[in-house]
């Protein structure tokens, strides 16, 4: 079986990564209101993202296809700053053509799949009409698409992890491969590099906050035993869902229940995209710096941190396995943070419409909100009643989420000014 983390396979995944989700199109369902061309293409890549490239590359993956979607809808009809650069587009230029075109140019030459699935592409782009709007939006998309990848082709994401446990020799560590090691060396979409939101360290083991975050954990995050209501575990199991399935349909229904236009659409999806994996590359900067030990360790060596407050459990576990990175800072909570300052800075306002999303790791269960806020806050306190995140580090991670976020609207893709357009 191919090893999806293997170096040489990730390039060439993520050069297909919204391309072969162009299959689904012409067979789709009747589109619901307020759905176009980029919120249909989201949830397509989405879904084969979450089946076929685990791990933090399946949100650079789905940023890469909203830049070059932005840039191309935008190049059609200049709205705001392009992400790489304005491209000239003759007028009439058919946005469907262009975002078609940036699927299809984004498939590797060399796989026998990947071929079949150029010729799935081509066979969506025939449905659209002939003349010279679909040929110069094909055109656009073409050169939109290499820009991005040449853009990418060297930000050291696929990187091999070298990580180093602490340890001794002849004792034994855990031998599960760690996630996102490399992605503090990786050069982010908008963010001047991925220390730039670095927290302070961790509170100390001596201090009164360690002794609460530690007794929270012991008592609400366990798998056994623990003093969770059963909407408290309800929460803990639907948020136990990782990577672009968890944020990208919140945000495509926050754009179809405001009925935005293609260009908007593009924009504040791209905007979402990249604050999610700049986020990561943030948020992994973070843990492997500071190399905080999870729950699960803690609580199971209590009697080792040199504080008489935290009493050792040892069988504790958490309601999960536990995400094989450090634990400072939260990374659900950065992202949901940073989803949330996009959204509100964007559109000038936390309120929402209501938004209902399932989970594939909560059965049955659909969540809604109104507010943003109780969003990320509702994500912050599953990450405890999993037993995966202390409160402080949840905090701390919502606070980057929202400096990232905000800092992303401010600098990147930004309306055009008058002066802009003369």
């Amino acid at each position: 079986m191919t090893n999806l983390y293997s170096p040489d396979v990730l390039p060439a995944i993520h050069r297909i990564s919204a391309a072969l989700l162009g299959l689904l199109i012409v067979t789709a369902a009747p589109a619901h209101a307020g759905t176009n061309v980029i919120t249909e293409w989201d949830e397509k890549s989405v879904a084969f993202v979450t089946a076929y490239i685990p791990g933090p590359m399946g949100s650079r993956a789905v940023a890469m296809v909203h830049l070059a979607m932005f840039d191309a809808v935008n190049s059609i009809e200049p709205r705001y700053r392009p992400y790489l650069g304005q491209l000239s587009a003759a007028p009439g230029t058919s946005k469907e053509a262009a975002a078609g075109a940036v699927l299809a140019a984004l498939v590797s030459n060399n796989d026998k799949a990947q071929s079949q699935m150029r010729d799935a592409i081509a066979s969506y782009l025939s449905t659209l009409p002939d003349g010279d709007a679909k040929s110069n939006g094909i055109k656009l998309g073409e050169s939109v698409a290499a820009k991005i990848l040449d853009a990418r082709a060297n930000d050291r994401a696929a990187a091999a992890d070298d990580y180093r446990p602490r340890t001794a020799p002849g004792v034994y560590v855990p031998t599960q491969m760690t996630v996102g090691s490399k992605w503090p060396d990786m050069t982010p979409f908008v963010i001047a590099k991925p220390s730039q939101f670095r927290p302070e360290p961790p509170v100390s083991l001596k201090s009164k906050e360690w002794v609460a975050d530690y007794n929270e954990l012991k008592d609400y995050g366990g798998k056994t035993g623990s003093k969770r209501s059963p909407g408290q575990t309800e929460t803990a199991r639907f948020w136990l869902v990782v990577g672009p399935s968890a944020y990208q349909p919140f945000a495509r229904q926050v754009v179809m229940k405001k009925d935005m236009s293609v260009v908007d659409s593009a924009r504040l999806m791209a905007l979402v995209s990249v604050a999610l994996s700049d986020a990561l590359a943030a948020v992994f900067d973070a843990k492997y710096h500071y190399n905080f030990w999870r729950p699960v360790t803690a609580i199971r060596n209590g009697d080792t941190d040199d504080n008489p407050a935290t009493e050792r459990v040892a069988t504790w576990e958490p309601i999960d396995n536990t995400p094989a990175h450090p634990e400072y800072p939260c990374a659900h909570c950065i992202s949901s943070g940073a989803v949330e300052a996009v959204i509100e800075t964007a559109l000038g306002s936390a309120e929402i419409p209501e938004i209902a999303l399932t989970s594939p790791t909560a059965p049955g269960v659909t969540h809604r909100w109104t507010n943003l806020k109780a969003f990320s806050e509702e994500i912050a306190n599953a990450r405890i009643w999993a037993g995966f995140h202390y409160r402080t580090s949840t905090r701390v991670g919502q606070d980057m989420g929202h400096k990232i976020g905000k800092y992303i609207v401010e600098h990147a893709m930004q309306p055009l000014s008058v002066a802009d357009v003369r």
